[in-house]
């Protein structure tokens, strides 16, 4: 079940607040616990066993801990989920790669048939890095092992996060579990952020999707340097729009439920380093990586080798995290070396720079690392790079195909409002509610624009086809 369908907004979500808010404060997390595993079973029916066990297992590992044996319960729950991890998102992976390499030697110790192709779950992921964090954090003493099993599975499997995120850590939830922040101001803050994700995911990044897959969908070598660089910066806003519209309506849903989840983006294409984007960009899988790898490994607290070492080590391991494959491995190395040359020494003639070097830098490096991100495999990649910085007039046909389907209005308006909205717009908006006067002028403002923007949307979603989350995949 996704958040921009019909079922979840009209049938799931109405009847689950409904139940959650009628039940008394004692069986809330039972309510959202249950819902929760009929929202991934809707899709997922038989791997929600999956996350079940990852629940029991880590839930055990904590109670482990916090008995003394806490290099017992820690082995436990990191072997235990990164053996899963493993088994769907990677064996085939290591498999392939592992046989390529035995080829070489004319060696043939098995054959690719012989690998189970296991069908990916979705959120694993996020879920299996939860967990971890969780048994993780007990096991440093930062917070108590929980020994109530509703209340630890109602935090692992919390359907406003658990498919794509944010990685939200039990440290931070932990005392919302047993008291939740439960308000009309909340709620109503939470229909604000959901609207405003919605309208993000079925406006923009659904529209940048149809104009990135329909140019993409051509052979690369008949791509004309103009339309591959509008699929790019189209994917750009697609990956931008599609995840961040999640998180929104991830932390929308928190909130109506009485969860307050950490933001997971902050405006990251008006940063003007890479290491400014890597602050605004999928925050809860950055800061996860600084806490539990960057840190363990030294960090910056060892010499300068070593922790550019570590910087590597990290986004070696956050390209492998989005998928198996070399081209994510390609994309997380291509983004820890730049962040690499910026500590070495760059970052102050950066500085020096006029802000809109600054600025054109950093969206250069980001949108060539988004074309390893987005292509079927790295020649391809490189093919689309070749076609961007050498000039290529293109096949006539597909420039003429692509003419009827992207050269239009529609065009114009979502790259026109994905630019806007990609950019701080607080100053535009205190000017507004100057102009407005009172305040309640300003809510009305608010909720008529809330309304008209939630109806669009809708349009949107009944008139589109099927197209799921872009995060989904990992």
């Amino acid at each position: 079940m996704v958040f921009s369908s019909i079922t979840f907004l009209f049938a799931f979500l109405p009847f689950v607040l409904a139940l959650y808010y009628v039940v008394p404060n004692n069986f809330k997390n039972v309510v959202l616990c249950l819902s929760s595993l009929f929202f991934y079973a809707w899709g997922e029916t038989v791997y929600v066993f999956i996350m079940i066990a990852s629940a029991v297992v880590d839930y055990l590992a904590g109670l482990i801990i916090e008995k003394g044996h806490k290099k017992v319960g820690l082995v436990l729950s990191m072997v235990f989920n990164l053996f899963v991890l493993s088994m769907f998102k990677y064996l085939s992976f290591f498999a392939e790669n592992i046989y390529q390499v035995l080829q070489i030697f004319h060696l043939r110790l098995f054959e690719m048939s012989d690998v189970p192709k296991l069908s990916l779950p979705l959120g694993i992921s996020f879920y299996t890095f939860q967990t971890m964090s969780y048994t993780i954090d007990v096991y440093r003493g930062e917070v108590k092992a929980n020994k109530n099993f509703i209340q630890f599975a109602t935090y692992v499997t919390m359907f406003p996060q658990l498919v794509a995120g944010p990685i939200v850590r039990y440290i931070d939830v932990q005392k919302q579990i047993i008291q939740k922040n439960i308000s009309l101001d909340n709620f109503s803050e939470g229909i604000r952020r959901f609207i405003i994700g919605f309208a993000k995911k079925l406006i923009l990044a659904n529209g940048f999707a149809f104009i990135a897959d329909k140019i993409l969908a051509c052979e690369a070598s008949k791509l004309s340097t103009f339309y591959v660089w509008v699929a790019v910066l189209s994917y750009a806003f697609q990956i931008y729009y599609d995840f961040s519209g999640y998180s929104d309506m991830a932390i929308g849903l928190g909130k109506m439920f009485g969860f307050d989840f950490l933001e997971n983006f902050n405006l990251p294409y008006i940063s003007k380093s890479i290491r400014e984007f890597w602050r605004r960009w999928h925050i809860s899988l950055s800061s996860w990586f600084r806490d539990y790898v960057y840190i363990p490994l030294g960090g910056s607290k060892v010499s300068v080798s070593k922790m550019y070492r570590n910087l590597l080590i990290v986004f070696f391991v956050t390209g492998l995290w989005h998928g198996a494959s070399w081209n994510f491995i390609v994309w997380g190395l291509f983004h820890g070396l730049f962040i690499v040359i910026e500590r070495v020494g760059f970052a102050k003639k950066l500085d020096s720079l006029p802000l809109y070097i600054q600025h054109v830098y950093t969206l250069l490096i980001v949108l060539i690392g988004w074309v390893f991100f987005r292509a079927t495999d790295l020649t391809h990649a490189l093919d689309l790079l070749s076609t961007m910085f050498i000039y290529d007039a293109g096949d006539s046909i597909i420039n003429n195909y692509l003419n009827l389907f992207i050269m239009n209005w529609e065009t114009v308006f979502v790259f026109v409002f994905g630019i806007i909205f990609s950019l701080p717009l607080t100053n535009f908006q205190n000017q507004i509610f100057k102009f407005f006067h009172t305040e309640t002028s300003v809510r009305i403002i608010q909720l008529s624009s809330l309304m008209v923007l939630f109806l669009i949307s809708i349009t949107y979603l009944f008139s589109a086809s099927y197209n799921p989350f872009i995060y989904f995949r990992f």
